[in-house]
């Protein structure tokens, strides 16, 4: 049990600690692809490699407007801006959701100021679930266990809240016509 603990900390202090780049520290040369790929790993905790971000990701999301298109075959930081939200985001929501969300949450900012405000709500995220992952928490494999199923289903919960209020957020559909036009 002592492993678990010590794990458990382990967890708790990356949680604590682990932040994305501030917008200032964003490479501000273009990067390409390659680059790209490789540098948005350090952006957010990843615990296995099946979130990795792949270039064929990255292309769909452009297609499907999460992401503006690259200038030429360069990334700038604000495409590092949106694939660091987008990475978070897909984890939880679907891309339709995610577009929605992140059209929703830019709407009158500018790039800069879309990523400080996702920094910020996620800097709160992290730290209410750290704050939550102490050794009494986690005493032993009952406590663990309820740990996992109370963060689960808090999990759940903000999933079924977020998915409501982006109901909320489309824009309300157009009359039609009589007679279907």
């Amino acid at each position: 049990m002592v492993a678990a603990l010590d794990a458990l900390d382990g967890l708790k202090d990356c949680m604590a600690r682990e932040r994305p780049a501030p917008w200032e520290t964003l490479p501000d040369i273009n990067l390409y692809m390659d680059q790209v790929l490789a540098y948005l790993p350090r952006q957010l905790m990843a615990f296995d490699q099946d979130g990795r971000l792949t270039s064929a990701m990255v292309n769909n999301y452009s297609k499907e407007g999460l992401l503006p298109r690259a200038e030429g075959k360069r990334y700038t930081r604000t495409h590092l801006a949106y694939l660091t939200a987008i990475s978070a985001l897909k984890q939880v929501l679907s891309v339709r959701e995610t577009k929605a969300l992140l059209s929703a949450a830019g709407e009158g900012k500018d790039a800069e100021a879309f990523y400080v405000s996702f920094c910020r709500v996620l800097d709160e995220a992290l730290t209410d679930t750290a704050d939550k992952l102490s050794r009494q928490n986690g005493a032993d494999r009952d406590a663990l266990t309820s740990l996992a199923l109370s963060l689960a289903l808090h999990s759940y919960a903000a999933k079924l809240a977020c998915q409501h209020l982006l109901t909320l957020l489309q824009p309300p559909e157009s009359p039609r016509r009589k007679g279907g036009k």
